[in-house]
């Protein structure tokens, strides 16, 4: 019978309760940062952790630094996870007033600055009645041809949950509130 190491056995996933198999997929899904299996890693933002090296220092390093730092280590700790989260970049609110409103500054038809930017007219429209949102990459690419800013730097990450409650309807039958509101009449 084959001995296995805590480590060689396949851990479940905490989303679907699926096995991970491998190393898994560290990613950030509503402020935590947990290990997933692949396929529910597109439901978080996903942590890249640096490459170690292969470089390590002596034992008795590691023990004159550890006894030396042992209350700050787990607050330095904190700050380097936090360190590789990149901050989110996210489009500004008023997207549609600032490319019209640089459009109609330069002059320029719907067809024309389409065509300055290399995108279908039909989208530029829309994009202007704020139908569709342009991508990070049209966004960057109008930014850098006229000079205005469509993108800011967001330092919490919005993360839609309703994709991850249960739907409310008919067949849910009575909730909680619904029992209370009864009680008091």
């Amino acid at each position: 019978m084959p001995s296995y190491k805590s480590r060689d056995i396949d851990k479940e996933c905490p989303i679907c309760g699926g096995i991970i198999s491998g190393g898994g997929v560290k990613v950030l899904l509503e402020g935590a940062q947990i290990k997933v299996c692949q396929s529910c890693a597109q439901h978080g933002k996903r942590i890249h952790s640096k490459p170690k090296s292969k470089h390590r220092p002596s034992s008795r390093k590691r023990e004159k630094y550890s006894a030396s730092s042992s209350q700050s280590s787990s607050s330095s700790s904190s700050q380097r996870k936090d360190r590789y989260i990149k901050p989110e970049v996210v489009l500004v609110d008023d997207y549609n007033d600032k490319i019209r409103a640089i459009r109609e500054r330069n002059n320029l038809t719907q067809a024309e600055f389409a065509q300055t930017i290399q995108e279908k007219e039909s989208l530029v429209r829309r994009i202007e009645q704020k139908k569709a949102k342009p991508t990070l990459k049209l966004a960057k690419k109008i930014q850098n041809t006229y000079n205005i800013t469509l993108l800011t730097e967001s330092d919490s990450l919005q993360v839609d949950t309703t994709k991850y409650m249960k739907k409310q309807g008919s067949e849910s039958g009575v909730s909680l509130a619904d029992f209370i509101k009864k009680k008091k009449d």
